[in-house]
Parts: structure tokens; C-alpha cells; sequence
């Protein structure tokens, strides 16, 4: 990361761009090292987890999330009762703006809390440079990026997996796409588990000690992110039409959330045929 926005070399710039305009295009996965993001900080956040998972399960249910939203702790896309569950715990937070946050947010304990704050603070920042040396490499303005993604929602959620007796049996996050423009996703030890389907087949991904895993989220496919969800106007043209529909935030992410995880089904509905 340092090389793409710290270099004084411009070849060498050039080419991290073309690294990561690569990885995005081809796979829409990369791993990120010399991030920026305080180790300690990173240290702090995995503690707060596993201490939050440690607790017994009459305290995590205190931070239950409600039918009608999806913050807190509880399973996410449920929508029947016949449906298979995910071998998998969730606590789901909205983080910023301040004003999008639940009121869940204000009964986490205060170390919790503190330590959310801080790492999604540090989290914020690595973010925006991601999407602006992805806006470069796809040749849209900075100050379009910014105006884009600075005030966006952020949120976070804390997956555990926890032993199956019968792990040939289960799935622990059902196959899905991301509906956020960007997901940084730390892993907490180098138990390999994530996947990703390149031309049809499944890769299992070696977590790199200290390192991010960034996913392209559907929604830099449709960038637009803060009020209305469509593609970027600097690269619509006569000759590069809309691929995507445009759609509001709250009413794109509401579908999302109240349907169960089906690959990218749901980005390809919001998909404009030009044929």
C-alpha cells in the first residue's frame, strides 16, 4: 500500500496501479500489506472480539438484533423457517456516520465501544485510499471519489465459527457477493476457511500475516453510495452506456438485507440489458 501512496517514484506508483487495477478487475480480491492500520489497534479489535464470543450466551442475547433491523448480534438473510442457517454468529453494526447508528451502539460496554471507534476510525482512512487509487485506475477524479464514498455509510461485523461436530455438513457463510463499494476483511488467525470463485472454481485464501483482505463490494460496481446508488458519471459516456440501474441506498441495501444469500443474484437484478 505504501508504494501506491507514498512513493516518490512514479514507475514504481505505475506500476503498484497496475497491480492492484489487475487484481480488481480479474478477481475483485487482493490482499493488502504495509496498510497503515496501528498494529496495536488491529490487537486491541481481535481481544474485544473473542472477549464479546467468550461471553455466555444470556449476555450476548442482551445485544440481540431485533426482526426489524439488522443491527446486533443474531443470524443475518433469514427468511424462512425452513431456510438452512449459516454455522456462524454475527454481531452487525452500523459505525458511521454517527447519526446512521442504533441504539444498540450505546449499551456495548465501554472497552467494546472504545476499541470499535478507534479501529473503524483507522479502518475509514485506509478505506478512502483504496477507493482512490481504485478511482484512478479506472480514471475517475479524486474529488469524485471523495464526494462519492467520504460521507458513506461504514458498518463492521464480527463472524465466529464455531466447531462443528460435523463439518462435511455444514457451510459457515452461504456462497455470496458483498453490497458494499469495499469490504476490509481481518481474519483473526491463519485458519484458511474463505474462498473465492474464479471461472467456476473455488480458491481457498492463505491469510498473509498483518495483511487485509479487500473485497470490491457491488456497489463500486454501481458506485454511487451515500444517496442514491448508480454508476459513476465520469464514465458514463454515448460509447460506455449504464450497466447498472439507479437505485436508492436505503431501498437497494433494505432488499438486500431481507433476502437470502444467493451468489450475486441480487447485484445482476439491478443489471441494465442494453441488447
Amino acid at each position: 500500500m505504501q508504494r501506491l501512496v507514498n512513493s516518490n517514484d512514479h514507475d514504481i506508483m505505475n506500476l503498484e496501479l497496475n497491480k492492484l487495477h489487475f487484481a480488481a478487475q480479474h478477481w475483485g480480491f487482493f490482499q493488502l500489506i504495509n496498510h497503515g492500520v496501528s498494529s496495536s489497534v488491529v490487537e486491541k479489535m481481535k481481544h474485544e472480539t473473542q472477549k464479546f464470543y467468550n461471553l455466555p450466551l444470556e449476555k450476548k442475547k442482551k445485544f440481540e438484533r431485533s426482526p426489524r433491523d439488522a443491527d446486533g448480534f443474531g443470524q443475518l438473510f433469514v427468511v424462512s423457517d425452513e431456510q438452512i442457517l449459516d454455522w456462524a454468529d454475527f454481531f452487525y453494526l452500523k459505525t458511521a456516520p454517527p447519526h446512521l447508528r442504533m441504539s444498540i451502539f450505546s449499551k456495548l460496554y465501554l472497552s467494546l465501544r472504545e476499541t470499535i471507534e478507534e479501529y473503524t476510525e483507522e479502518i475509514k482512512e485506509l478505506s478512502m485510499k483504496v477507493l482512490e487509487m481504485l478511482g484512478k485506475a479506472l480514471g475517475i477524479k479524486e474529488k469524485e471519489v471523495k464526494s462519492l464514498f467520504e460521507e458513506g455509510m461504514q458498518s463492521m461485523r464480527m463472524n465466529y465459527y464455531p466447531p462443528c461436530p460435523q463439518p462435511n455438513k455444514v457451510i459457515g457463510f452461504y456462497p455470496h457477493s458483498d453490497p458494499f463499494a469495499l469490504k476490509i476483511l481481518l481474519q483473526f488467525n491463519e485458519t484458511q476457511g474463505l474462498q473465492v470463485k474464479k471461472d467456476g472454481i473455488w480458491i481457498p485464501i492463505l491469510p498473509l500475516h498483518n495483511a487485509f483482505i479487500v473485497n470490491i463490494g457491488d456497489t463500486f460496481e454501481s458506485s454511487r453510495l451515500n444517496v442514491i446508488l448508480g454508476p459513476a458519471s465520469s464514465l458514463v459516456t454515448t460509447h460506455n452506456p449504464p450497466k447498472f440501474k439507479t437505485i436508492g441506498a436505503t431501498e437497494f441495501y433494505r432488499g438486500y438485507l431481507n433476502r437470502e444469500l444467493v451468489g450475486k443474484s441480487y447485484v445482476e437484478a439491478m443489471r441494465i440489458n442494453h441488447q
